[in-house]
């Protein structure tokens, strides 16, 4: 087996086990120069690249690699600074870590993030509607546009559409893609080293921003501040704003009532679970664009059994290609049902109140202990209603046993609790969907 053969399969396994943006733009990049013996060198593109790697993912491409070729193997990387060495390389590492970073001038955009990517259904299509609507019409179609849902399901992909595809019919457009986190990284540096005029400068010049799970600048009060203030700076100038969170802006705890407010001014869109219809579609076109010979009995299965999100379901395909490729197999179920049982975990997970109640923490950002405790904030009330809630609805236990789970409240506060539940649900669809979503991650 050569080189580039073992380094690809080494890839495919590492992309199970890693979210594409990370695969992209931390691993792709990544060469195999050399292997003997039991010693891999890697060529990477500078000393950060395999610092990062070690740190974050520390023995995944020894494993990888190892699994590959049957025996243990240890690594070295090699940053790539020699002038007369592999130029070509060298030129391959800086040319695939910049059409990551950036496409024209859209920083930070994954240009593989496309709507001729996007596979449309029904849970989704009222989200690309408007994506696709604001991508041809910056500042004035839908302003700001906050697309909403579970996690993996393709609010990253659709934002990042719309960059791609404003930035190639807008050469001179400014457009800037942005995690929260990231934001939040780029606020505090700034006020570190006394830069915030220049971030200032950077964030309210352009013509559009997308920032992705904005959930995570909850508790961040200057981030808040900053974000509130490029918020208004942008709008009033007309510039095009689009945001993204696994919940709608009224679910949004932690997070202040003006920043709320600017959310809902424009068009909220949601994305829901995928039918299982849905789901073949989207393996079917993956398998396609992977050259994945994935026969039609196996794609029922996988789309029949992971029921938590889109990423998942692509993940699976990986390592089902992955296996085939190493072993020489032909994808059947059978095979299926034997590579990916440890990704079928979460239907066997039992459900029960201790579930539960993990699962709407999670959904708020909670603490397990405060959703059991006294405390009556109003961060608090809703999210352990809605766990007695779905306690009631999902498990078998008396009135009583609830509310003993719940720091032994009485029968009487569950049954208030599951009224005040179901007028909310009667009285706010976007409530409604989020409950339904709970149930949906909680039910196997």
């Amino acid at each position: 087996m050569d080189l580039e053969k073992i380094w690809h399969d080494s890839l495919m396994i590492v992309q199970s086990q890693v979210t594409e943006s990370v695969f992209e733009l931390w691993f792709k990049p990544i060469r195999l120069f050399n292997l003997e013996g039991t010693e891999a060198v890697l060529v990477v593109p500078n000393r950060f690249f395999g610092d990062w790697v070690d740190d974050n993912y520390p023995g995944l491409l020894n494993e990888a690699l190892s699994e590959v070729v049957s025996s243990p193997i240890t690594l070295q990387f090699r940053v790539d600074t020699d002038q007369h060495g592999d130029e070509q390389v060298k030129k391959d590492l800086i040319q695939q870590a910049k059409k990551v970073r950036t496409a024209g001038k859209g920083i930070y955009l994954n240009v593989k993030y496309t709507f001729e990517s996007f596979v449309v259904g029904a849970s989704n299509q009222f989200a690309h509607a408007a994506a696709l609507a604001v991508s041809e019409s910056l500042g004035r179609a839908y302003n700001p546009l906050f697309i909403y849902g579970d996690v993996g399901l393709g609010k990253t992909h659709l934002i990042n559409a719309i960059g791609n595809k404003v930035i190639k019919r807008l050469s001179t457009a400014t457009v800037l893609y942005v995690s929260s986190e990231q934001f939040t990284n780029e606020v505090v540096s700034a006020i570190r080293h006394e830069k915030m005029s220049e971030l200032k400068d950077r964030y309210r010049s352009l013509d559009m921003l997308l920032i992705d799970d904005v959930q995570f600048i909850a508790n961040k009060t200057q981030t808040q501040e900053e974000f509130f203030h490029t918020f208004n700076a942008l709008y009033e100038r007309q510039k095009q704003i689009v945001i993204s969170s696994d919940r709608p802006p009224k679910e949004l705890g932690a997070i202040t009532d003006r920043l709320k407010s600017r959310f809902t001014m424009g068009l909220i869109a949601d994305i829901q679970q995928p039918t299982v219809e849905h789901k073949i579609a989207i393996l079917q076109r993956k398998a396609e664009d992977q050259k994945i010979l994935l026969p039609d009995d196996v794609t029922y299965y996988m789309a029949s059994r992971v029921r938590s999100n889109i990423r998942e379901l692509e993940g699976c395909l990986i390592k089902l290609a992955a296996h085939s490729n190493l072993t020489g197999q032909p994808i059947s179920v059978a095979v299926a049902k034997n590579v990916l049982k440890d990704l079928f975990y979460d239907d066997i997970k039992p459900i029960n109140i201790e579930n539960i109640q993990k699962m709407v923490c999670e959904y708020y950002g909670i603490k397990l202990t405060d959703i059991k405790a006294k405390k009556r904030t109003k961060e608090l009330i809703i999210p352990r209603q809605l766990a007695m809630y779905i306690s009631k609805q999902l498990t078998d236990l008396s009135l009583g046993d609830i509310g003993k789970a719940f720091g032994g409240k009485d029968h009487a506060t569950v049954i208030y609790a599951c009224k005040q539940v179901e007028a909310k649900i009667k009285k706010d669809e976007g409530f409604n969907k989020v409950v339904q979503q709970i149930i949906n991650r909680i039910k196997p």
